[in-house]
């Protein structure tokens, strides 16, 4: 193979460090931005926090209120330079700096291939944060087995039921039923422990199914159901009936089909009602009463509200903690020093300006953004989900001049505060289905109308897909009926057969 040298001519899109940073702060969602900004806090000694305590303004927090026209304070929280300030080569400190550094750091590099980094450790800022959802933020969720190993430490028994119970606690599914019936874990104790008896298994499965929460352990539905209704007084009205039903129809009654369970059971309507209202205070899940799952917090990172009959859109400014350069630590920045200190002072200088100009512009995008919505669906905000308008990406991007995929970072894991609650910003997006009257009409809105037609229906007679699918071409929305249960299925609305019930 022979070598040989070629010159190329070509084009590609790299990016520079700090709009990495950008787009990276940009995509974040509130409780990352806080970690990203602490991690800032902890890494630059540059960065401080600008906080009151009590009602006393901290020193040097009051020397930057002298000076309003060196600094802009955000929505958000963040103080950071004017765009005059910015554009003066002499941003300096105490008069001791006045070397110009560079706006854009070279393109397909990183902060390590430019500056040096290294340097004598400097004291992190003293920042420590609100720590009053201490025990929210190191709590652990229990699961079902935990639960039931805890209770079965504190009963009482021997040493041989002891290892049955665990044994049956090992089977039971999340829940709360078992994955496996008592004969087959019978058979898997009968090697390990003596003259096993079935009596033995099943004794201690009963003591089991007492435990919190009630019904737990069970080999069935039925079986759950019926140890629910034991802990009921005995007095309780319509008790038997409920029993019956639930040893003996249960089938029936799951298929909704009331008029054979009348003829079965030997009840009139209203006794039949008051014992299927009794069952219906039952849980079929035990287990899932004891939620192994993480409390997830939404923070609103923009609040709309209607002033003097126009809506307003307000940055939540207590997203972050407000942000400034030290000054201290600026003012030992020196000029023409190479030393290996000044060198670490000046790199972190840079580096806290940067972010702070990148926090800047991530909140710019934020609320212009959340602003050409707002404006967009004022609507939905008047009248609620009904009034939603059809929105997709491609429009915001052009009132805001951006890109799509800068649009879809911007409303992924963002918040709005409205008076109708709290959506994330990809809510407002949907798409749309054309009206007889040549409009357009949100997948949102129908999704809305919906459910309303679904509450109003009547219980005996709920109403089809079908039926739906006539309604609405009255209204002159054309939606197919597949559309309907595909609209329905994702508001957790069951088919019409699953919603008929008795009055």
């Amino acid at each position: 193979m022979k070598q040989s040298l070629q010159l190329k001519l070509g084009q590609q899109l790299t990016m520079t460090p700090q709009l990495q940073q950008a787009i990276r702060l940009l995509q974040l969602s509130t409780l990352d931005l806080q970690q990203e900004i602490q991690e800032a806090l902890d890494s630059n000694p540059m960065l401080e926090v600008e906080e009151n305590l009590d009602g006393e303004v901290d020193k040097s927090a009051s020397d930057d209120n002298t000076r309003n026209d060196e600094s802009s304070d955000l929505g958000n929280g963040e103080t950071v330079k004017t765009r005059e300030e910015r554009n003066d080569e002499g941003d300096t400190a105490d008069g001791e700096w006045s070397e110009a550094i560079p706006q854009d750091l070279p393109v397909d590099t990183s902060w390590d291939d430019v500056y040096d980094t290294s340097g004598p450790t400097l004291p992190a800022s003293n920042y420590e944060g609100d720590d009053s959802d201490f025990e929210s933020r190191r709590g652990s969720t229990e699961s079902l087995y935990d639960h039931l190993m805890w209770q079965l430490n504190l009963t009482p028994l021997s040493e041989r039921d002891e290892i049955i119970a665990m044994a049956i606690i090992d089977a039971v599914e999340q829940s709360g039923l078992l994955s496996t019936s008592v004969e087959d874990i019978y058979e898997g104790l009968a090697n390990s422990l003596e003259e096993l008896e079935l009596d033995e298994v099943q004794a201690v499965q009963h003591r089991l199914q007492q435990f919190d929460p009630c019904g737990v352990c069970s080999e069935s539905l039925v079986d759950c159901l019926l140890v629910q209704l034991a802990q009921f007084d005995k007095d309780t009205p319509y008790l038997d009936a409920a029993r019956q039903i639930v040893q003996h129809h249960l089938q029936l009654l799951g298929s909704r089909d009331y008029r054979q369970l009348m003829r079965k059971t030997r009840l009139k309507e209203p006794e039949l009602a008051q014992a299927v209202a009794l069952i219906k205070t039952l849980n079929p899940h035990p287990g899932e009463i004891i939620d192994t799952r993480e409390t997830e917090y939404v923070v609103p990172d923009v609040f709309v509200e209607k002033r003097d009959g126009r809506w307003t859109v307000e940055l939540n400014p207590d997203i972050a903690p407000r942000l400034r350069i030290n000054s201290g630590y600026a003012s030992l920045v020196k000029r023409a020093d190479s030393s290996r200190e000044n060198t670490f002072l000046k790199n972190n200088l840079q580096e806290a300006r940067w972010f702070l100009k990148s926090l800047q512009s991530r909140n710019e995008t934020l609320l212009k953004v959340a602003t050409c919505i707002v404006e967009k669906q004022r609507g939905f905000l008047d009248y609620g989900a009904e009034a939603m308008k059809p929105l997709v990406l491609h429009d915001i991007a052009e009132l805001v001049e951006m890109h799509e995929s800068t649009i879809s970072r911007v409303t992924t894991q963002k918040y709005m505060h409205t008076p109708q609650g709290i959506f994330e910003l990809k809510y407002f997006f949907s798409s749309h289905v054309s009206t007889d009257s040549g409009g357009e009409c949100s997948s949102t809105a129908i999704r809305a109308i919906i459910k309303k037609l679904v509450a109003a229906e009547n219980p005996k007679k709920p109403l089809s897909d079908s039926k739906i699918t006539e309604m609405l071409s009255e209204q002159g929305i054309q939606v197919a009926r597949r559309t309907i249960a595909k609209y329905r299925e994702s508001l957790n609305i069951p088919p019409s057969n699953e919603r008929k019930a008795l009055v």
